[in-house]
């Protein structure tokens, strides 16, 4: 059995106001032409399929493109998709019932209501069966009438609700499981704040959705989505496949890939690695005004300014802008001339929750919880 582990497409994202979708179009097709050459049996993405709850008609059509391609590449093959955290559950699981007789499984909302179990996929070989649990993201929120409350009658934390919810599946140990799942899951024992994350992720305020990993092990593979970087979770067979385009200036050099998955027998696991090429590297230039310019290209481009001197900004903008058609900004690093708006570095830049406590002065901590919960639900929804 041989799969595709994709995720966080983020169709439709802007990177620093510039449009990205000549630069999607042009990822997507490769990974198009990849599976028309390994034709894998199944093609899995674990969420963010869109930047956005609602996204616009041009990513809309483009993600139209990119299945249509698929399945022409791939006629035989499964196709499964769950919603991320960027996505709106209710479309994506729009026609469900009627795309998966079509081998497109398009699955958007988790089970809700008493009796419904995590959608599955079944599939066959010389090996015997594999089932791809498929679960969309989820908010303790939504699950309420099937998991309950905690003790003071509020909703679980992320943590017992992906718990409980994959614990209750009768998942059968001696046929071959994998899992598909947008949410942090942390191995037990390891610090999140430990854990590299990208600008471009949404992080939640005091870390409240990990999810502790051991729930994995029931697992032969566990497809996941919703880290940019590419990342094991504790092992080999636990995996982030990390975004097939950089979408912030914090993954400027990373490989992005396809993960492709071959399962044999029950144990037998194999991961490699697709490398994908982008039309435009995000890169980050530093040195002197001079030496900066001789690296002059089309990428798009953060520039970091060396010179302890002044510069005249003027001449210093259109030469650099010139030289880097794509630029995305300039920072200037040391310079301590005239500054009418603080520079802050990459290393002094502060979250949403300690810009608001910076400027509420110093907040108790019923405030301080009551902030956070602000925080979390305003990012939720955005």
């Amino acid at each position: 059995m041989k799969f595709f582990h994709l995720s966080d497409l983020h169709i439709g994202l802007r990177l620093m106001n510039r449009d990205l979708m000549e630069d999607q179009e042009y990822i997507l097709r490769q990974i198009t032409e990849a599976a028309g050459r390994e034709k894998p049996d199944a093609v899995v993405i674990a969420g963010d399929i869109y930047d956005k709850a609602i996204p616009s008609a041009e990513a809309v059509k483009l993600f139209d493109s990119f299945v249509s391609g698929l399945v022409e590449a791939v006629p035989e093959a499964e196709i499964m998709m769950i919603s991320g955290n960027h996505d709106s559950g209710a479309r994506v699981n729009a026609f469900r019932s009627v795309l998966e007789k079509q081998k497109l499984h398009m699955i958007g909302l988790p089970p809700q209501f008493p009796g419904e179990q995590i959608e599955k996929v079944t599939m066959v070989d010389e090996w015997g069966r594999v089932h791809f649990y498929l679960l969309p993201f989820v908010r303790p929120s939504m699950v309420r009438m099937i998991l309950g409350t905690d003790e003071e009658g509020g909703s679980l934390s992320y943590n017992d609700t992906i718990q409980r919810m994959i614990g209750g599946e009768q998942i059968v140990k001696e046929d071959r499981n994998v899992l598909v799942s947008h949410q942090f899951y942390l191995p037990a024992g390891a610090d999140p704040e430990k854990v590299e994350r990208m600008d471009s992720e949404i992080r939640t305020v005091g870390n409240i959705d990990e999810v502790k990993a051991d729930i994995l092990e029931l697992f032969d593979y566990a497809a996941l989505g919703h880290i940019h970087k590419p990342m094991k979770v504790g092992s080999e067979r636990y995996r982030y496949c990390g975004t097939p385009l950089a979408c912030s200036v914090s993954e400027a050099g990373q490989q992005k890939g396809i993960l492709m998955v071959e399962m044999g027998e029950k144990g037998k696991i194999t991961v490699k690695v697709l490398p994908l090429t982008p039309l435009r590297q995000v890169r980050i230039v530093k040195g002197t005004l001079e030496e900066v310019l001789s690296e002059a290209c089309n990428d798009y481009t953060t520039v970091i300014l060396t010179d302890r001197m002044d510069l005249d900004v003027f001449d210093m903008q259109d030469r650099i802008r010139n030289a880097f058609p794509n630029l995305l900004e300039i920072r200037r690093e040391g310079y301590r001339g005239p500054q009418y708006q603080r520079n802050v570095t990459a290393e002094e830049k502060l979250d949403t929750f300690q810009l608001c406590m910076s400027f509420l002065g110093e907040p108790d901590e019923e405030e301080q919880e009551l902030l956070r919960d602000v925080i979390n639900s305003v990012q939720e929804v955005s």
